[in-house]
């Protein structure tokens, strides 16, 4: 086993070794800054949806109070406008999706699916919870959703939702006397919930890490040239010279010019050392034949 390839062995265990560790790192780091990236949509999404409720109770419904004796408008209704707003958005992007998801609603594309249900159910259990960050598969892959629970914080909301006697009648007539009544002050009867894919950061992560994984490759291959161009001419070179000189002197054959010995290197010292050798190997055999 030569020099070289203990070399090279070692080099490229080493390397091995490193990118493990460093695609281990890499590859996590990516991740958690894709899911980031999700989060911080979905937040973004979220808090857009809030800012729209806000503004269709202050801005939009006190200027609607005289028509709505007339006729129902659903405009006038917070989740109505935010979830309208959005769907706009999910027209352009059909991956993302915001859903006002109640358990009882009154407009029937608001009841909660199995598993919003699921999630609706989890804040009524815990009353503390505000917030629910997590991951489901979808049909185009793995999405992200921020949940939030929807909470009967004011009297005012339970005029349209006690019963239908007391709700305006212009409201049942467009929804109907079945859905959306029983609600209780400070009930959870739902949750606003926005749904991001996942795709494209992962993508995105995936890319990079394979870009960084090559361009590491690449800058070990260029290191590994260069180390072995430089093994050879400043290691393995000169001792495979010495090596062949020594067999030639240990046949008798001094006709060899010394080597260079004029750095301070070990490779000058082992010049040095082996052209004193030589020199005292030759009188030593001078002497003897001159006997």
């Amino acid at each position: 086993m030569g020099l070289r390839f203990r070399f090279n062995a070692t080099l490229i265990l080493v390397f091995l070794l490193g990118l493990g560790g460093a695609a281990y790192v890499f590859y996590d780091l990516l991740q958690r800054n894709a899911r980031d990236e999700v989060v911080r949509t979905a937040g973004l999404m979220m808090e857009a949806a809030v800012a729209i409720r806000g503004y269709t109770v202050d801005q939009v419904k006190p200027h609607l109070e005289l028509q709505l004796t007339r006729s129902f408008l659903p405009q006038s209704v917070p989740a109505y406008a935010a979830t309208e707003i959005l769907n706009d958005l999910q027209e352009a992007h059909s991956e993302f999706s915001y859903k006002e998801a109640t358990l009882n609603p009154t407009n029937p594309r608001d009841r909660a699916t199995d598993w919003e249900t699921d999630l609706v159910n989890e804040f009524r259990r815990d009353g503390e919870l505000k917030e629910m960050v997590g991951t489901r598969e979808t049909p185009t892959g793995p999405s992200l959703f921020i949940a939030r629970p929807i909470k009967i914080a004011n009297k005012a909301c339970l005029t349209c939702h006690t019963t239908p006697d007391m709700a305006p009648e212009t409201m049942v007539k467009v929804y109907g006397n079945a859905n959306g009544f029983g609600w209780t002050l400070n009930e959870i009867i739902g949750a606003q919930v926005v749904s991001v894919p996942m795709s494209v950061p992962i993508a995105n992560a995936q890319r990079a890490f394979v870009t960084f994984l090559g361009a590491l490759c690449a800058v070990f291959l260029i290191v590994f040239i260069v180390l072995n161009i430089l093994l050879n001419r400043l290691i393995i070179g000169p001792i495979t010279r010495v090596s062949r000189a020594a067999e030639q002197i240990s046949t008798g054959d001094f006709d060899i010019p010394e080597f260079d010995d004029a750095g301070k290197d070990e490779i000058s010292g082992l010049a040095r050392a082996f052209n004193r050798m030589r020199r005292s190997l030759e009188q030593a055999m001078k002497m003897i034949s001159d006997r």
